[in-house]
């Protein structure tokens, strides 16, 4: 019977304090490895591309792309680093160490910290385009983008020490066994992560979507407006196209952002606590998963992107002054 036990264990040699190992099925692992594998994989290609083009190509250094940079950037780490390693959290046992522990946790909240007001950036960027088209050249310069673009870094990670200040004073202070990684947020720490990390970012977010939306609906009907008596029925049916066509746009870009950071906050909200369980790892993956479909939602909408991706594949960006293309 003490053999059995030692063959569970994570560490053998540590009777009395090792955790014991996963009790997934190894069928069930690797059908679930295999899936997240793979989009762990998309993640990283998907962004990787986004990366390139727009750092390469010189018509694509503008306010609106150097946004799509800095969202791509952190979602690649999340394909790359992130979602691997939650992997190994949640399946295996934990070999890494403590340290690793913390550093994990501390690339948690940056990246996720990072990715959220990176979009939140991209929405201000977009009302200001559609609203007020004529200042924007003047308000939403390459200069102030950038400077934007590094304080959204630079406030990710002072808040990051900031949750996890905790662990990188005693690092795993909170496992109750060897080769576990418990990721924990004092109360504090999780109602500023609940404020400034969701609440104020998807209530700025709809406020300017919904701002967005009502404009577009109008330059639609001003721009219909002119159009002869004789063609009103075609008019009006095409000015309903250009309604749902926003409408699905802009849908899309706040569901998917609500559907992928709701359910987590919501037990956030209510004060339960999630432990390292397989429905805990759902909820964690939802935020990798945002990661994934942002680049689909705001690059591949982009024609510039698919003329991207055809120099980039057939690498013809390695060719003398490919970097001067016409992708427009």
């Amino acid at each position: 019977m003490e053999i059995q036990d030692r063959t569970d264990l994570c560490f053998p040699h540590l009777l009395n304090s090792s955790c014991r190992k996963p009790t997934l099925h190894w069928s069930e692992a690797v059908l679930l490895n295999s899936v997240l594998l793979f989009i762990s994989l998309i993640t990283v290609v998907l962004n990787l591309l986004i990366i390139i083009s727009v750092s390469h190509f010189r018509q694509l250094h503008t306010p609106t792309n150097i946004l799509l940079l800095s969202l791509g950037v952190s979602d690649f780490f999340v394909g790359l680093l992130l979602i691997p390693l939650e992997i190994c959290r949640f399946t295996f046992c934990w070999f890494l160490g403590d340290a690793m522990c913390v550093l994990f946790c501390y690339l948690i909240c940056n990246l996720i910290s990072a990715s959220i007001w990176n979009i939140v950036l991209i929405s201000v960027d977009r009302y200001v385009a559609i609203c007020y088209p004529l200042h924007y050249p003047t308000r939403i310069s390459l200069t102030r983008v950038k400077y934007c673009v590094c304080l959204c870094w630079f406030c990710a990670s002072s808040c990051s020490f900031f949750y996890a200040k905790d662990e990188l004073i005693q690092p795993g202070r909170r496992n109750t066994c060897i080769g576990e990684c418990i990721h924990y947020l004092s109360y504090a720490a999780g109602i500023n992560d609940l404020i400034f990390n969701f609440i104020f970012p998807v209530t700025t977010i709809i406020v300017l979507y919904l701002r967005v939306f009502v404009v577009a609906v109008s330059q639609a009907r001003a721009m219909r407006s002119h159009i002869t008596v004789a063609s009103f029925h075609s008019a009006t049916s095409g000015t309903k196209r250009s309604e749902l066509k926003a409408a699905r746009t802009l849908g899309v870009l706040v569901v998917v952002y609500l559907m992928c950071y709701c359910p987590y906050y919501c037990y956030s909200l209510v004060g339960i606590s999630l432990s390292n369980t397989p429905y805990s790892f759902s909820l964690f993956f939802l935020f990798y998963l945002n990661s994934c479909l942002n680049p689909v939602i705001y690059a591949l909408f982009y024609p510039w992107f698919r003329k991207a991706v055809k120099l980039i594949v057939t690498l013809q960006i390695l060719q003398p002054g490919s970097h001067e293309a016409n992708i427009l």
